[in-house]
């Protein structure tokens, strides 16, 4: 029986981070070859928000950056809402004519200030970006042609992650790359399993108020279009660069509350996990986040003493995998007191990321059980690059 847990685990968890991608990136390729073409010449009127907490310092250059995009400055409006900030915000934002800013006293975090802002979009179509992040300038452009398709119901830029030369932005640069090949192959396939929060757009008509302790926001709002049988597509040509978080502890941070809000999501989009409704969807979504957020972290950690006892009993290919697994996590420890020194960790990053995010699904899981994750949270120091 332990034989036959080992492996089974070993199975899964090797699935999870690279069968998958073997799996897909093939099945992609195929899907492509039928996919419909773009409109680029689809200019409709489009509404960017920007959500903003205690951004004052930031403000004026967000504002620049979206007057720079390459739209027509006609069809393109600007919201920005500052819901609870006690700084300057609005001082700034007034030096802006065309910036409508939304205001009020209370914090209620980012989903319900974007309940409210969407009461105020009269356009088709909605984009959510960051206001820590620099979009480039044909992002609006980029991903508005693809609601020229009716089937379209919310399409996702790329985040990109500004290089520093810290193992912070390192550990998060490679992860962003892997998970971006991933978001590629899913949406050619049939839909992007998720949307990323710093450059996001629907159909406004499709947008519904989320509950108002929503952690992922974009992941659920892109999720429940995709149940009601729209495509979410990922467009890498739309993308939104920002520096990463300022130490490993801050990264840390991110990823519990990621976590969190991903335990979250899966007691709240149940639906998706019926294969006999949405078969395909259901099949990306299982293997590309169900796993990563619940099971396969658990045998990841089962693994090692399971392995430890059979090496014992066996020997042989159980003492080499187990070597293997020490060596592993020692490079993570090595990885973690070297960024803790101030020293360069190199490929030490790949074990130290790999271990931090899947420690943080358990502090995660524990937060959600004990709803100990406020939707309202402490921002992540970032940053910053030049």
């Amino acid at each position: 029986m332990l034989v036959f847990l080992f492996w089974l685990a070993l199975a899964i968890v090797l699935y999870t981070y690279a069968g998958y991608a073997l799996l897909v990136w093939p099945w992609a390729r195929w899907a492509r070859r039928s996919a419909p073409a773009t409109v680029s010449s689809f200019e409709p009127e489009v509404t960017l928000v920007v959500p903003a907490y205690n951004e004052a310092d930031i403000l004026a250059e967000k504002v620049r950056n979206c007057l720079t995009l390459d739209y027509p400055s006609e069809k393109l409006h600007l919201l920005f809402i500052t819901d609870g900030s006690t700084d300057n915000s609005a001082e700034v934002l007034a030096a802006f004519p065309r910036v409508r800013h939304l205001h009020l006293a209370a914090r209620g975090g980012k989903s319900m200030a974007e309940n409210r802002a969407i009461r105020y979009v009269t356009s088709p179509y909605v984009v959510f970006t960051d206001c820590n992040t620099t979009l480039n300038p044909e992002a609006v452009r980029k991903l508005v042609c693809h609601y020229a398709d009716e089937r379209v119901g919310a399409v996702s830029g790329e985040k990109r992650v500004l290089r520093d030369g810290s193992t912070s932005g390192a550990g998060e640069g490679l992860y962003w790359k892997y998970e971006s090949f991933l978001k590629k192959c899913d949406s050619d396939i049939i839909s992007l399993m998720g949307a990323a929060g710093e450059l996001v757009s629907f159909r406004t008509a499709l947008f519904k108020p989320l509950e108002a302790d929503t952690i992922l926001d974009d992941f659920v709002q892109s999720m429940r279009i995709v149940d009601k049988g729209y495509r979410v597509v990922y467009e890498p040509d739309a993308y939104a660069m920002e520096p990463p978080s300022f130490s490993l502890k801050e990264e840390m941070k991110r990823k519990v509350r990621i976590c969190a809000g991903g335990w979250q999501a899966m007691s709240r989009l149940l639906p998706l996990l019926n294969p006999f409704k949405h078969p395909t969807i259901s099949f990306l979504y299982i293997s590309h986040r169900v796993l990563r957020w619940s099971l396969t972290p658990l045998l990841l950690a089962l693994l090692l003493p399971l392995n430890g006892l059979l090496a014992y009993a066996y020997g042989g290919i159980y003492s080499i995998i187990l070597a293997g697994q020490l060596l592993f996590y020692g490079a993570a420890a090595a990885g973690w007191w070297r960024a803790a020194q101030g020293k360069a960790t190199g490929p030490l990053v790949i074990p130290l990321f790999f271990t931090m995010m899947n420690v943080a699904v358990f502090q995660g899981a524990s937060r959600f059980l004990r709803d100990a994750q406020p939707a309202a949270w402490d921002k992540a120091q970032r940053a910053t690059t030049s």
